[in-house]
């Protein structure tokens, strides 16, 4: 994709701190969903991944799109500044996202990364209020990637044994070389993540197993993708770690989404939106510019 210098992402302060806000919404099953609300224009609703939360997903990416868009960053059920509800399968997931989408109460653009990939699609397919759809690296239980499934499942058996004993931090250092390359381990290790995504780790093994456990219909199947209308921007790190399991859910999600568009981007891997975000800032901008207009 081709971004003019009218797109180049801009660094955004004061219009992020003179609008923070907190938006809140209700769930089909009556919890609240909460998120931040930063910036000025229209509405981008970020969607953090499997791990992480809308406190935490977004930072390195905001100041990129804060002076475009009003950007909301809600957290799913049981993380962030969300209430919780022992219920966390696919199906509460996708209408916790939904119920946040709808409550905006005018067309909004819709960001994914990794595990949201699937609640965003869902709610993209159940909202006449979602214009555009961005997801980065999502993933799809059952597509591909054998090899590239059974590392990441190798580590999160270690997560899973480390937070059984309470060692959360040893659980979060277990998880990144499932899904990192040793050069995205040592750049997050030169951030504050461990600082911030440890607590993380308690919430990321509950969704896991629901998603697991879980055997009826998801957002993901064939025939709900097709129920997608809104335009979908799939893209992928032409350095990470998964590749072959994310380009296999990235030909399988363009085949059954209607109006399916996909980039890689070089040299980036998958915690882009925190190691690299400008590119994945100036890829949103081009994609809802284009939807919106």
């Amino acid at each position: 994709m081709t971004v003019d210098n009218a797109n180049e992402p801009h660094r955004s302060g004061a219009a992020t701190r003179a609008n923070e806000r907190i938006h809140r919404a209700v769930s089909a099953d009556g919890t609240e969903i909460a998120g931040r609300v930063q910036g000025l224009g229209p509405p981008l609703i970020l969607v953090h991944g499997g791990y992480g939360d809308g406190e935490i997903a977004w930072k390195a990416l905001l100041p990129y799109l804060t002076d475009r868009y009003t950007c909301y960053l809600p957290s799913t059920r049981g993380r962030g500044l969300s209430s919780d509800n022992p219920d966390h399968s696919p199906p509460r997931l996708q209408e916790d996202v939904t119920a946040f989408v709808d409550s905006i109460g005018e067309p909004v653009c819709l960001v994914g990364w990794s595990g949201s990939g699937a609640w965003v699609l869902g709610a993209a397919a159940h909202s006449d209020s979602v214009a555009a759809v961005t997801i980065y690296e999502p993933g799809v239980i059952g597509v591909g990637g054998e090899d590239d499934i059974a590392r990441l499942g190798a580590a999160m058996q270690q997560v899973g044994a480390a937070a059984a004993d309470g060692r959360l931090l040893d659980a979060a250092h277990a998880f990144l070389p499932g899904i990192c390359t040793d050069n995205e381990i040592a750049a997050l290790e030169e951030t504050p993540f461990y600082e911030q995504w440890t607590d993380g780790i308690p919430a990321l093994l509950r969704f896991l197993q629901q998603d697991m456990a879980y055997e009826g219909p998801r957002s993901t199947d064939p025939e709900a993708l097709g129920q997608v209308a809104a335009p979908v921007l799939l893209l992928r790190g032409e350095q990470t770690l998964l590749g072959t399991f994310f380009a296999d859910v990235e030909r399988y999600m363009a085949q059954h989404v209607v109006d399916a568009h996909v980039r890689e981007l070089p040299g980036v891997g998958h915690f882009a939106p925190l190691l690299e975000p400008e590119p994945i800032a100036k890829e949103l901008i081009s994609f809802f510019e284009s939807a919106l207009t």
